[in-house]
């Protein structure tokens, strides 16, 4: 039942924010993306580097981890990597991420209660952080798009299981624009019309075409 004496033009604290939510990637890495079959790989690497530039507009922390990066998996995703040229890189050898004291140490070193999460593959590397993080009281945000499993099957069953124990699935053109929320937040405007124009396909040659037929200020 409504309140109608309560309602009032204010956002919902479920929204993600710049100063309530922190990414985690998980296991970008050449040996994962060969085994992935849920989708076009080029997608998703495309999709994962445009949810690590939004992470950099609106400097929302970002863990970065590995699995046997040395004797299997391979390095992290080389276009993620030039994302985030400094920042250090979390390697395991635990398939869930959560199991790793390096990892959640460095989660809870942001402060932030929600986690992004995104990573390879779908039904392993991302299912058991998620559920390990959930059970502990964080709030788990999925970037479907972001990630892949070895089959479509693998992934949207995948998706259903951390949907159940209460994970949010997400796109990555979702979180950018649920941090931006107002178009007149022109601190982060044109940085986040740029990355739309460059990543986020017919929506960014829609706002190409708006900016250059219409008004170089056409929001998104």
């Amino acid at each position: 039942m409504v309140d109608i004496a309560s309602v009032h033009a204010a956002p919902s604290p479920d929204l993600l924010t710049p100063e309530n939510s922190m990414m985690l990637f998980v296991d970008h890495q050449p040996q994962m993306f060969f085994g992935t079959g849920s989708g076009d790989r080029t997608a998703i690497i495309n999709s994962t580097v445009g949810l690590a530039k939004a992470a950099k507009i609106f400097d929302v922390p970002v863990v970065l981890s590995t699995v046997a990066a040395e004797s299997f998996s391979g390095p992290i995703l080389p276009q993620l990597r030039e994302v985030f040229p400094d920042q250090e890189v979390i390697d395991r050898t635990s398939m869930n991420a959560w199991e790793d004291e390096a990892l959640v140490e460095a989660v809870k070193a942001t402060g932030r209660k929600k986690i992004i999460l995104s990573g390879l593959w779908t039904e392993v590397c991302l299912v058991l952080p998620a559920l390990s993080a959930l059970d502990q009281g964080y709030e788990v945000y999925v970037v479907a798009d972001a990630s892949g499993g070895v089959s479509p099957l693998a992934h949207e069953h995948a998706v259903q299981r951390m949907t159940a124990a209460g994970a949010v699935p997400v796109t990555w053109v979702q979180v950018l624009l649920e941090l931006q929320r107002d178009w007149a937040r022109s601190e982060t405007y044109v940085a986040v019309t740029d990355l739309v124009k460059e990543r986020a396909g017919a929506y960014g040659l829609g706002v190409f075409y708006a900016q250059s037929m219409i008004n170089p200020h056409a929001a998104g």
